[in-house]
């Protein structure tokens, strides 16, 4: 089966944070239309391939290519038209209610000469629908919890309605009913089209919902591919030290991790 065409590609990515390298020549092919996660212990360089796709973050050396252009050459506005970003260290507006929050996603989308429209309303309402915010759509974002907070921030990435999405470790501080409810909106996305990309750190997740999956240590890429060629025993040892029993979850089939 020839594989998609990729969405974002990095060639010989490097990075580096006050003169250290972290990531370190990283050459990935993300499809066009799957579901990957991004895999890996802590420092592994997860986080920061993803900054450096979303263009946060400027490499060392190496480049990366959006739908076959090298990023640089989209202005900002026109790049958060294509691809949004949802980031773990999001800043708490203070007097700021949640749904002027969320309705900032459609900016992207106006010029200087354009005022508001029906499918703003339209996109702000649905994001907050789908994240099951709706009903704190009057309450300031600094009042809300951690999880709460969470979901605000996955609704404004929603309504910004990009084709490409990236979430750094989307389910932090969500309970675990709704991390799996973000999880389904996110493969229902995915089946409706989008690009997504995710850092995660639970392997089971991972294997149940990607169809594609990076693993990385120390910031290399030690294998892509999809969970029933990437999650083995063997591959689970080599990038996390653990032991494991991998057997096929009784639920979907996908493998599933099981420490000894």
């Amino acid at each position: 089966m020839p594989q998609a065409p990729a969405a974002l590609e990095t060639r010989g990515l490097v990075v580096a944070y006050d003169q250290k390298v972290v990531v370190d020549g990283v050459d990935v092919a993300l499809p066009k239309g799957s579901f990957t996660v991004i895999l890996g212990p802590n420092a592994s360089g997860k986080s920061t391939v993803l900054r450096s796709l979303a263009r946060v973050l400027k490499p060392e050396s190496g480049e990366i290519l959006f739908d076959g252009r090298r990023l640089e050459e989209f202005g900002s506005r026109a790049l958060a038209r294509e691809m949004g970003l949802l980031p773990q260290d999001t800043v708490i507006p203070e007097g700021m209610r949640v749904a002027d929050l969320v309705s900032r996603g459609r900016h992207p989308h106006h010029t200087p000469l354009q005022r508001w429209r029906a499918a703003d309303d339209d996109a702000t309402r649905d994001a907050l629908e789908a994240t099951g915010t709706a009903d704190l759509a009057g309450r300031f974002v600094d009042q809300l919890s951690g999880g709460q907070r969470q979901r605000v921030w996955i609704a404004l990435l929603l309504a910004q309605q990009t084709p490409v999405m990236l979430l750094d470790e989307p389910t932090t501080f969500l309970d675990i009913a709704h991390q799996y409810d973000l999880l389904d909106l996110l493969r229902r996305l995915n089946g409706e089209g989008k690009t997504i990309v995710a850092v995660l750190h639970d392997l089971n997740q991972a294997a149940r919902y990607a169809d594609h999956l990076v693993l990385m240590k120390e910031g290399r890429v030690v294998a892509t591919g999809s969970p029933s060629e990437l999650i083995t025993a063997e591959r689970v040892r080599e990038v996390f030290g653990i032991d494991a029993v991998v057997c096929p979850d009784p639920v979907t089939g996908t493998p599933m991790v099981v420490r000894k």
